[in-house]
């Protein structure tokens, strides 16, 4: 019952992981820039992400723009892109998986298929884990390198934004995930019993007890 349980806690840590995943890759506020300026009412911030980038102004008036081009985008958005779709499809696949290897559920009904399943599924959950946490790492370092050079004016200067926060929570949520399933096939088992077993006395001393009884008889006799 307790792996029971622990399999479960997982499988809903793995889909917040999965749902904070596609919603990070969707965001486009991986990197924020806020332009004051000298009037508050001419306030502009601006975001980009992977697949768009957003002009929010304070009059209200929201604005975005598609990322058409794919070759002419920065390496590191590229991989991003690439690494975070891949995320999403294979946790979402091991969700699949995991379902099958989850002991509260009659899909794969002999115990050694849903361990593998469970097991497989943990490893899904590990790889989407490890395919997120690069390239919002990656990305979050050139954004901190490029904040850091001096060279580089203020008003193109930015910080990491929420789908960055949102990607390391996600990250995290899917490692877990992955960890408790993989570890809650594993079986326990009993130590060695280092005490031989006892004698039972009465058998025993069973047949003593018939020689004595038949000695007396013949000295009666």
């Amino acid at each position: 019952m307790a792996s029971a349980g622990m399999q479960v806690f997982a499988f809903f840590l793995a889909l917040f992981g999965v749902f904070g995943a596609i919603i990070a890759t969707l965001l486009p506020n991986w990197k924020v820039n806020a332009d004051v300026g000298s009037n508050i009412i001419t306030a502009v911030i601006q975001m980009q992400g992977l697949w768009m980038d957003c002009t929010w102004y304070s009059t209200g008036m929201f604005s975005c723009t598609l990322k058409y081009s794919i070759l002419s985008l920065p390496a590191y958005i590229q991989t991003s892109r690439t690494m975070m779709v891949l995320s999403c499809v294979i946790s979402a696949l091991g969700i699949c998986i995991s379902t099958v290897g989850m002991k509260c559920t009659r899909l794969g009904r002999e115990q050694q298929t849903k361990n593998h399943a469970a097991v497989v599924g943990g490893i899904c959950f590990l790889i989407s884990g490890l395919l997120c946490l690069i390239p919002i790492s990656w990305f979050t370092t050139n954004i901190i390198s490029s904040f850091m050079d001096p060279t580089v004016p203020n008003s193109t200067k930015y910080e990491p934004g929420g789908a960055i926060y949102t990607g390391f929570v996600s990250a995290g949520f899917l490692f877990a995930g992955g960890l408790m399933f993989c570890t809650s096939c594993f079986k326990k088992h009993p130590a060695p019993n280092m005490h031989p077993p006892r004698k039972q006395q009465g058998t025993a001393s069973q047949p003593d007890g018939e020689d004595k009884a038949g000695y007396s008889l013949q000295d009666y006799v």
